[in-house]
């Protein structure tokens, strides 16, 4: 697709590992407008339960919290640093970012975001969906030099006219990502990665801590992807969302829930019980209810609607691997996502929770008395209960 037509573009067919979900339209007052293709829905499923139930209905989005869209369209844009990403390589090009639709900027991303959906403007019906649009990540080969990344990285934060070959390159190889930190794309032993480098208010040493932290959390029984410390100081996650078979379907909390993650918007008691109605199981809310204490225990207070997602495959909905486990500060320095309504939660609060999800005191007893044991035991910072 020419950059140059982005504003031509109102109407996307949305695909779903190559087949056709349904079209996205404005309405008039600028909200998205979807409705599921005719043929999709005899053996489909919804894309997001809770706001597009399977059907020939026209669903329109509201005004907020997803600026007039619908929250697992949302997921496929790029936020934090992949939204800087695409803003300033826009400017580059002539084009303001500001009179961008959401529609046209799901065309740049096209079969690039995170997850399986992949955008296809009408107007050019020639276009493979799976190609990806002008955002689709560049997957940088091993061999990649992350230092020369993270240092133009910090280049790039530091100056509002970052410009030239580099700017295009770190786009294209993170211009789809979300969160506060630099991020690529990387390919290696034929997975699929997303590495990180730090932010400027980080410390030197984010890369190895985040790691250290993920190997706590897969000791405390919390599923996880493959994490690595590459170059001894960049973490290294291999991405949930992408297999050698495929892509995966996935939606955040936030997409799914309509909660905005850009501020406090959940408390896990909603977040569980939208994990039971949605995958049916109890046993992904407990282990939804383990990564709730691992939270509390490290005190990770970002836990925003976002840093939790589900995903869908042929054997239904399910709680996708955990990610951004480590501790942070969050709103104000209480949990972005609260317990039992508190944002500073107690040991009263985990049961609490418990209680009204259904999961057994004497299990959410047992769950809190092992994180935190685990975590005491391994040295890490972690909150008394």
């Amino acid at each position: 697709m020419d950059i140059k037509k982005l504003f031509e573009i109102d109407e996307l067919t949305v695909f779903l590992h190559g087949r056709k979900v349904g079209r996205l339209v404005l309405t008039p007052a600028g909200l998205c407008a979807f409705q599921y293709d005719a043929d999709f829905i005899p053996d489909g499923q919804s894309i997001s339960p809770f706001a597009l139930p399977l059907g020939l209905d026209v669903h329109v989005a509201k005004p907020a919290p997803f600026d007039g869209g619908f929250g697992v369209f949302d997921d496929s844009l790029p936020d934090g640093w992949g939204l800087l990403l695409m803003d300033r390589y826009l400017r580059a090009q002539g084009i303001d970012p500001f009179r961008l639709t959401a529609l046209q900027r799901l065309s740049l991303v096209g079969g690039g975001g995170r997850g399986a959906l992949e955008y296809r403007p009408e107007s050019d019906p020639g276009k493979n969906a799976a190609d990806g649009g002008a955002a689709a990540a560049v997957r940088a080969e091993v061999g990649f030099d992350l230092d020369v990344f993270a240092k133009e990285a910090q280049k790039f934060l530091k100056t509002d006219d970052y410009t030239g070959r580099s700017l295009e390159t770190i786009y294209r190889q993170g211009g789809t990502s979300g969160g506060a930190r630099p991020k690529v794309f990387l390919r290696k032993d034929g997975r699929e990665w997303i590495v990180k480098s730090r932010a400027a208010e980080d410390p030197g040493n984010i890369g190895k801590t985040e790691y250290e932290y993920s190997l706590l959390a897969k000791d405390c029984g919390i599923e996880m992807p493959e994490t690595r410390l590459f170059e001894e100081r960049y973490f290294g996650a291999e991405r949930f969302d992408r297999t050698p078979a495929g892509k995966i379907h996935t939606i955040s909390a936030a997409g799914l829930l309509g909660a905005d993650y850009r501020a406090p918007s959940l408390d896990y008691t909603s977040l569980l019980l939208a994990c039971v109605r949605i995958t049916g199981s109890m046993a992904e809310a407990r282990k939804l209810y383990l990564r709730m204490v691992f939270n509390v225990v490290i005190s990770n207070r970002d836990d925003h609607a976002k840093n939790f997602a589900f995903l869908l495959t042929e054997k239904g909905w399910s709680l996708s691997p955990a990610y951004d486990l480590l501790p942070s500060r969050g709103f104000g320095g209480y949990h972005t996502t609260t317990v039992n309504g508190n944002g500073n939660p107690a040991r009263s609060d985990l049961l609490a929770t418990a209680d009204k999800c259904g999961i057994p005191r004497r299990k959410a007893e047992e769950i809190i008395e092992t994180v935190s044991k685990k975590c005491g035991d391994a040295g890490m910072s972690k909150v008394s209960l």
